[in-house]
């Protein structure tokens, strides 16, 4: 798959100089910026959620990537300077690579629309959407795409009607095994896959440790496959699909730390689904279950919209500048008709 990432012809970078943006508790940010004629790429890395650190090494891979084609990069906090910065610098376009609340709840995306400045990927109203995964699945049904059964249940509302009875029902109604995760939050924290009836409660306490409300997902069995969409020229373009394969539970530290998962490419399906990154299940009888949406997918070496960008048969550095370039588009095509 080659025709939606051609090859970009690349401005000569000189008289690189260090910029240390100021970050959160005390931590700071290197960045390298160039003084090139291209755009400057001001990349969003760090924040307070428990997925800081994804997305610290998220945002360094994506401006070694983007660098090595010549582009202008420079990584910030999201801490109290940001705004200032951002009105001192003028960045020409912002990449957002945070995990978790503020990254993905489309919060941070509506202050860079108010502030005016054009940024990397989906909207805050479509970010709000998939950042509720009972939302999210409700949108999948109505679009006409499966998505296992599930239930939603607050934490008070578990404690009031007495954990045990709650336990029962689910059981009953949806068998094992089933999928204990957050109603929100990403890298697959607070996730349990319950296999035993002894198991569920400790998966509850093991997910209200990372939010106020389970999602509770009849479990499915089948190919896992990673499917990541990017704008292309003509429109949203597919990566190729990746199978994962793990030993043991597609985790935290499988998705994050190299040698637990194995990425097959290409997985023999290519989905439909316009989305940035999304993970669905293909049981034997070939029904694909969409169990989760992300508009932030990390985008570390380990990462899956990494594995499936050099799928494609391109470097990292031109997949990268190809999605910079369309929301540079993107921001030229809003302008011209407003």
């Amino acid at each position: 798959m080659t025709a939606p990432f051609p090859t970009t012809p690349v401005s000569t970078a000189t008289g690189a100089h260090e910029v240390v943006a100021p970050g959160l508790s005390g931590i700071s940010v290197p960045a390298r910026e160039t003084s090139g004629g291209g755009p400057q790429v001001l990349i969003l890395a760090g924040g307070l959620s428990h997925e800081r650190d994804i997305s610290l090494r998220s945002g360094r891979r994506v401006a070694e990537a983007l660098r090595a084609t010549g582009m202008a990069v420079s990584i910030h906090d999201v801490d109290s300077e940001l705004l200032a910065y951002l009105q001192r610098h003028r960045p020409s376009v912002v990449w957002p690579l945070l995990h978790g609340a503020g990254g993905e709840d489309g919060s941070l995306r509506d202050v860079l629309a108010l502030s005016g400045v054009p940024f990397v990927g989906t909207g805050a109203r479509a970010s709000r959407i998939a950042w509720d995964k009972p939302i999210a699945k409700e949108q999948l049904l109505a679009a006409g795409l499966a998505t296992p059964d599930w239930l939603t249940l607050p934490q008070d509302l578990f404690r009031d009607l007495g954990a045990q009875g709650v336990l029962t029902i689910v059981v009953e109604r949806f068998g094992l095994p089933v999928v204990v995760k957050p109603t929100r939050g990403g890298s697959s924290l607070g996730v349990t896959r319950v296999e035993k009836a002894s198991d569920l409660a400790r998966a509850m306490v093991e997910c209200f440790a990372y939010g106020d409300c389970a999602l509770i997902e009849r479990g499915v069995d089948g190919m896992e496959i990673a499917v990541s969409v990017v704008d292309g020229a003509d429109g949203p373009v597919a990566l190729p699909a990746v199978e994962i394969v793990v030993d043991g539970a597609y985790d935290y530290d499988a998705k994050y730390n190299p040698g637990r998962d194995e990425v097959l490419d290409p997985a023999g399906v290519v989905l439909g689904v316009v989305v940035v990154s999304t993970v669905v299940i293909l049981q034997p009888d070939g029904t694909a279950q969409v169990l989760e949406v992300s508009v932030a997918p990390g985008m570390t070496e380990t990462s899956s919209f990494a594995q499936a960008a050099m799928a494609s048969g391109h470097d990292l550095g031109t997949v990268y500048r190809r999605i910079v370039e369309s929301a540079l588009v993107s921001r030229e095509t809003a302008a011209a008709g407003s």
